[in-house]
């Protein structure tokens, strides 16, 4: 079970070397062990049991599928039928969906297995999983220079990052709406892509910014990010942002030559990096002219305002999709109240977690009237210039972007005491960018840091719907790294 991949399940399953049923009930029992991880919110033991005795039978009659029997995680913010949704949130802590998200479905219906619900910060908020209503989960790694102190996964899907990097499944679902794929998959020596807007669909995804909310696949490995993302893509009439688009088989496109193709490295985010991020970023360059590739550098100056830009769009939409939980209907409902304003304002207060109110108040204020022209319209004008600019000044002159995915590898749960909520805004400030223009971006890991031995990504950025040149690149850079060696040399706990 150490270091299992789709890839290797499904060549292991096909060849007899263990049932889907197996490495189910194997990994169920190594979730139970590492319960102080904390990965898990809701762990579906025997309906992961049926679904995998489900697939061995279809296997055994000679049916196959991209992911069929491969046992993974779901981000608890994707609706599964039958199993407990909470977005990580005491406002939806006890409710239970009549209906399959359609990323979800897609993967049932490509034959994998669902262990249970992954840990996340609330509703998606934050940078570290610190804000989830059921605790914060930790990484399995440690820092050399302090290895009594827990490391965070980063966030919103720390959970699923985690899982993924504890040999808690094989891979697992994850959503991005500012970088929650890739900034675990940096902190967590991951493969995080987040697909262009509109691959996936957002049908049964509970919902933080509609507008920038996208599904994507944390793995192990560029093979299993193709595998995955395939598996979980589809055009659906159900999602109005759903684009009808053809998917090529990503998987084919990996090992192509890259040789020719222009790499652009713009400026704006290289100012400001430390040392290790430096060294990160010359390694790749290396490693992809060594592969034939030219390296431009390009400037892309709307870079600096994508940041504020997000954090007034991101919690205006939050603001609005978070308007319904009211504890009238499905939600959390206070058992202290007098009136209907009571039952609301308690309900609300005692329901969400300090982030999400915070960004709920931020959002209000701008869309309220006399805020509305200064912030919230200025900001969609940004938002405009933003995407004007990569396509301008950007994919004009190069195929692909290479930029950090972090300032910064995975912080210590003691050090988030001596970080504001605009440090830790300050985490999304290489990923947001992409999000604001509905690109598409993976995080791919590149080495560990010098000092303490953990893991760093790289992020590499195109154009809409141009996935297959992210993974052609990134799988040149994936052999070039040889970062399961690296890993070695993590010091674990």
């Amino acid at each position: 079970m150490e270091d299992l991949t789709i890839a290797s399940t499904l060549k292991g399953l096909k060849n007899g070397d263990f049932t889907s049923k197996e490495i189910t009930e194997d990994y169920l029992k190594k979730i139970e062990d590492n319960k102080d991880l904390n990965a898990y919110i809701t762990v579906c033991s025997d309906i992961a049991i049926k679904m995998a005795e489900v697939a061995d039978k279809k296997r055994a009659n000679g049916e196959t599928d991209s992911m069929l029997g491969v046992p993974i995680a779901v981000k608890d913010l994707f609706c599964t039928k039958g199993i407990k949704t909470t977005a990580a949130s005491k406002i939806l802590s006890e409710f239970v969906p009549e209906y399959e998200s359609t990323v979800t479905q897609n993967l049932i219906n490509h034959g994998a297995v669902f262990l249970g619900k992954t840990n996340m910060d609330e509703f998606a908020m934050g940078s570290s999983n610190v804000t989830s209503y059921f605790g914060p989960c930790f990484l399995p790694y440690r820092k050399q220079s302090a290895p009594d102190m827990p490391l965070v996964p980063g966030g919103s899907s720390g959970g699923s990052a985690t899982a993924v990097a504890s040999d808690l499944c094989v891979a697992a679902t994850a959503s991005d709406t500012g970088g929650s794929i890739r900034q675990p998959a940096s902190f967590s020596g991951l493969v995080g892509i987040k697909p262009t807007y509109g691959l996936c669909s957002r049908y049964g995804m509970v919902a933080f910014a509609s507008s920038l909310d996208q599904a994507g696949p944390l793995t192990k490995t560029v093979e299993d990010a193709a595998i995955m993302l395939n598996a979980m893509s589809s055009y659906d009439p159900k999602d109005s942002t759903s684009e009808n688009v053809n998917i090529p088989d990503l998987r084919s496109v990996l090992g192509k030559s890259i040789k020719g193709m222009k790499i652009g490295l713009p400026k704006e985010y290289l100012e400001n990096l430390n040392e290790d991020g430096i060294n990160s970023i010359n390694e790749a360059k290396r490693w992809l002219e060594d592969a034939g590739c030219e390296i431009v550098n390009i400037s892309l100056k709307t870079t600096p305002y994508a940041l504020p830009a997000y954090y007034i769009i991101a919690p205006a939409e939050a603001s609005s999709n978070l308007a319904r939980y009211d504890g009238v209907k499905y939600t959390y409902r206070s058992p202290s109240y007098s009136n209907l304003e009571e039952l609301y304002v308690n309900s609300r207060s005692e329901g969400f977690g300090e982030e999400v109110q915070r960004r709920i108040l931020t959002g209000t204020y701008v869309l309220s009237a006399g805020y509305y022209d200064a912030y919230y319209n200025k900001a969609l004008k940004i938002q405009k210039m933003i995407k004007e600019d990569f396509n301008n000044n950007a994919f004009s002159k190069v195929d692909v972007l290479l930029t950090p995915t972090t300032p910064s590898t995975a912080f210590g749960m003691s050090e988030i005491n001596n970080m504001s909520p605009i440090d830790m805004y300050l985490n999304d400030i290489f990923t947001v960018t992409v999000n604001i223009a509905g690109l598409p971006a993976m995080s791919v890991p590149c080495g560990l840091s010098s000092k303490d031995k953990l893991p760093m990504g790289v992020q590499l950025i195109a154009n809409r719907f141009n996935e297959t040149d992210i993974f052609k690149v990134a799988y040149v850079m994936e052999q070039a790294a040889n970062f399961n060696d690296l890993k070695k040399e993590i010091l674990r706990r």
